[in-house]
């Protein structure tokens, strides 16, 4: 198994930057935007153990997977969201973001993302593997929570 985390702060409220995570799928879209479809298929009240079904697009083709929330979190100054899922039955994926106020207008956004091979002639590219994807999409979720909050704050 592989695991790449990064840490950035974002110049937006951290509700604002939780929003983007664990909100509809248009926001989501905003930082993910393969993703073409997000659906409950079973939602608990307390996060933990809800499942949605993904519609991922990679190029031309269309991958879709079950993904289940394992951590959640949901505080005023802290928030917390891990999901898991398995790729084209050949990676098992977790995501965890985590989310901490550090005053009214930033946030600490961490990220951190594990890759486990389900087939042993996979774990050779793991080897190979970098850091960059985890990197650029800390990256996007910055410059997308920090373009809104500018709006937000022409708009008042």
């Amino acid at each position: 198994m592989k695991s790449w985390s990064k840490e950035i702060e974002i110049e937006a409220p951290i509700d604002q930057v939780w929003g983007l995570l664990d909100g509809s799928l248009e926001e989501m879209q905003k930082i993910m935007p393969q993703v073409v479809d997000h659906k409950p298929v079973k939602v608990t009240d307390e996060g933990v153990g809800s499942i949605y079904r993904q519609k991922y697009k990679e190029g031309k083709r269309i991958e879709e997977y079950d993904v289940e929330t394992l951590e959640y979190e949901n505080a005023p100054d802290k928030k917390k969201l891990k999901v898991g899922f398995t790729l084209a039955k050949m990676f098992e994926i977790t995501a965890l973001y985590e989310l901490c106020q550090i005053n009214q207008q930033k946030t600490l956004f961490t990220y951190t993302c594990t890759n486990r091979p389900l087939k042993s002639f996979l774990k050779l590219f793991l080897l190979f593997s970098s850091d960059k994807i985890v990197v650029q999409f800390c990256e996007r979720v910055k410059n997308v929570a920090e373009e809104e909050y500018k709006k937000t704050n022409l708009l008042v």
